[in-house]
């Protein structure tokens, strides 16, 4: 079994996994929008640009996620937060400085009893992350 984190935005889609591949040196394998699935023709115009579905993989891992097409509203998410554990401390604050720029730090990252490094946010789209930093290089 492979759990994988699946995303919901609100038309930030793109801009946000264009983001997440360069700050986390993923590979952005796909970023299919409406207008371009099969179902394209029959979708309204003003979805049709919308991201039906991104892929970002992390060698045998990925990230997920789309932009929201229901007929009811977008809801932020609630409830859960992305972790990502690195080997080097550096690495962790580099990567939650960067996902911090623009979004709100819900715990500053410091060291903790469990991690050399460890914080919490929410970045500029709404995502809410854990970074993890499990030693010093």
């Amino acid at each position: 079994m492979q759990i994988t984190n699946y995303l919901f935005f609100d038309g930030q889609c793109a801009e946000a996994f264009r983001f997440y591949a360069q700050t986390l040196g993923g590979k952005l394998e796909r970023l299919l929008t409406a207008g371009e699935s099969p179902a394209g023709a029959s979708m309204p115009a003003e979805a049709r640009n919308r991201i039906m579905n991104a892929y970002l993989s992390f060698g045998d891992q990925a990230l997920m996620g789309s932009d929201w097409m229901a007929e009811r509203p977008y809801e932020p998410p609630q409830g859960f937060y992305v972790s990502l554990s690195l080997e080097a401390e550096g690495e962790a604050r580099r990567i939650f400085k960067t996902l911090a720029e623009g979004g709100a730090v819900r715990m500053p990252i410091e060291k903790t009893f469990f991690a050399a490094c460890f914080g919490m946010l929410v970045d500029r789209f709404g995502i809410p992350w854990m970074i993890i930093g499990r030693r010093t290089p």
